[in-house]
């Protein structure tokens, strides 16, 4: 989103109006960066097309548009204010309001670009992410028998030991892991401290069952929400038990509001211990910049398609779109990039990556892929048995309702799948 503040250089309302931009910018959960451009005469006004100070406009569009005979100027702008009155700083509300229109703008074009074959997977990814929100509904479920079986396709178990015995057969059956321990967006800091405390206790219980110590954790459920300082302190003390350790954290990534802070704790982290990585998303615009910028600090990246439902504005809306950028950054990473993880279960990109790999003389030993617990097991088995590392995402924990909802979101076909499992194996039982 490109949003511009255009003001003549002694305009009064300039700085008030550039505030209220922020402020419904960080309100709507968006990046608030504005750009200001100073006019300072009537040919510059002319060609920008300004008939008064402050004019704001977001991706070229003015938010207040000005009246049909208004005459290109520098005098002020007077704004209707919420009060009734009139004055010279463009409101939150305006801008607020200008924003839902764009958005609703956006949805509409975005179902006017898809293809009727795609309209299945999105209804089904904003139906999931959007329940997956309501902590009302996961305390309904939670006491459905049939929810529960089939959660356990998904998720390993409520407790450490249930994860445990769940990695102990992945050893068995070749498959390496990276554990979850389920909680996001806490609302307390001493819930955000039990989280991170709940990770030490997992590190501890993998070295000491000589388990390889590999985990990866959410930075709402560090206190992101709270305070950004906090939730890096947090997660650093997660950090020095795995540099005691010998382990790897992976920080993963969470909507595009959280992009930017994430990747920075993850730098910062990074410096402290090098064995912390980070996730990258490729239905979103920004992600081949983000990655250049992680290849050249070496800090090693997961690429997955994402998701989240996210807006036009920042992330791809058709599937083709995801499955090209995903395999532009998989070729970018596996030429230049340290270690990285290629977690899809698509097997015409696992394809693609390695046949890249091979046709550039990169072995199995410098990339692994990533699947989820419970998903593809005849392809991550296929997998190893070809010779290449196949990692499993293993989450435990009671707070299993929001990533249970994720993960059928991704897909229609997880739903009837995991249905399915459930129904076959009552049948059996």
């Amino acid at each position: 989103m490109r949003v511009e503040l255009l003001v003549t250089p002694s305009c009064p309302h300039a700085d008030e109006s550039e505030a209220n931009v922020r402020q419904a910018l960080t309100v709507d959960g968006r990046e608030p960066s504005v750009q200001r451009i100073y006019v300072g005469d009537l040919d510059h006004a002319a060609g920008l097309g300004f008939h008064g100070s402050p004019t704001l406009r977001i991706d070229g569009r003015d938010v207040v548009p000005p009246a049909p005979d208004s005459p290109i100027g520098l005098a002020c702008r007077l704004y209707p204010q919420p009060q009734g009155t009139l004055g010279g700083a463009i409101p939150i509300e305006t801008i607020r309001e200008d924003l839902a229109r764009r958005e609703q703008d956006a949805i509409r074009a975005r179902a006017a670009r898809l293809k009727p074959r795609e309209l299945p997977a999105r209804a089904s990814r904003a139906f999931f992410v959007g329940i997956s929100r309501q902590p009302w509904l996961g305390r309904l479920a939670t006491g459905f028998p049939l929810t529960r079986l089939m959660v356990r396709r998904f998720v390993a178990g409520e407790d450490l030991y249930d994860a445990l015995a769940a990695l102990e057969r992945l050893q068995r059956r070749g498959l390496r892991w990276t554990v979850d321990v389920l909680g996001e967006s806490v609302s307390s800091r001493e819930t955000a401290t039990a989280a991170a405390d709940r990770y030490l206790t997992t590190l501890d219980a993998l070295a000491e069952r000589g388990l390889e110590a590999n985990v990866s954790l959410k930075l709402t459920q560090m206190g992101l929400d709270l305070d950004v300082a906090f939730c890096r302190d947090n997660v650093a003390r997660i950090v020095d038990r795995a540099a005691q350790l010998g382990a790897f954290v992976r920080v993963d990534m969470e909507d595009h509001t959280k992009t930017e802070v994430t990747l920075d704790i993850v730098r910062s982290l990074h410096e402290r211990y090098h064995d912390v990585g980070a996730v990258i998303q490729s239905y979103l615009h920004r992600s081949a910049e983000d990655v250049e910028r992680l290849i050249a600090e070496q800090v090693r990246v997961r690429l997955c398609k994402g998701a989240y439902d996210e807006p036009p504005e920042v992330a791809f809306v058709q599937r083709a779109e995801v499955d090209e950028s995903f395999a532009r950054l998989a070729e970018r990473l596996l030429l230049d990039g340290r270690y990285p993880a290629m977690a899809t279960h698509d097997e015409r990109l696992i394809e693609h990556v390695i046949d890249f790999a091979a046709s550039n003389g990169i072995g199995p030993d410098r990339f692994e892929f990533q699947m989820l617990h419970g998903v593809r097991r005849d392809l991550q088995e296929s997998l190893v048995e070809r010779g290449f590392t196949v990692r499993v995402y293993v989450p435990y924990g009671a707070e299993w309702y929001p990533y249970f909802m994720r993960r059928l979101g991704e897909r229609p076909a997880n739903v009837l799948f995991m249905l399915r499992s459930v129904l076959n194996e009552v049948r059996r039982r």
